[in-house]
């Protein structure tokens, strides 16, 4: 169980956390939305990178949507996560070599987006482990 009650406002249990304040929830989820769907980067790219934050940022909840699925790695999604990797294991204090890595291999625009939505899921996925959030299949709801 979460450390503090489910509001009636949203559809998952993560947004009924974030619905005790109904703006909060609907800006959140708005940007989420713009931030996972294809732009420069690839939706799917995305999910990877996702999945790989997820096992180090201590929410249950998101782990618990799959671990990344590095067999549908191609060269781009593998060099995104491993960026979000380093992201994790440095705690965002990227050097310059690292990040000249990106730039050979990404756009200007490409590092913005990927940069951003490392941010966001990294934000979600901490709101998540402060509320101590859980897979709904372990609190009896059935699946996620």
């Amino acid at each position: 169980m979460a450390r503090i009650s489910e509001s009636e406002c949203g559809c998952t249990p993560f947004q009924r956390l974030l619905g005790h304040n109904e703006e909060v929830m609907n800006g959140w989820g708005e940007l989420g939305e713009m931030l996972e769907k294809d732009q420069q980067l690839s939706s799917g790219l995305k999910e990877q990178v996702r999945r790989t934050l997820a096992q180090g940022n201590g929410c249950e909840y998101c782990k618990a949507k799959g671990a990344p699925e590095t067999d549908l790695f191609d060269e781009k999604t593998s060099l995104a996560a491993g960026f979000a990797e380093v992201f994790l294991k440095q705690k965002g204090k990227i050097s310059d070599g690292q990040f000249n890595i990106l730039k050979k291999h990404f756009t200007d625009v490409e590092i913005s987006e990927l940069c951003a939505f490392i941010a966001f899921s990294t934000a979600s996925q901490y709101f998540g482990a402060m509320m101590d959030l859980q897979p709904e299949n372990k609190m009896g709801r059935g699946n996620i």
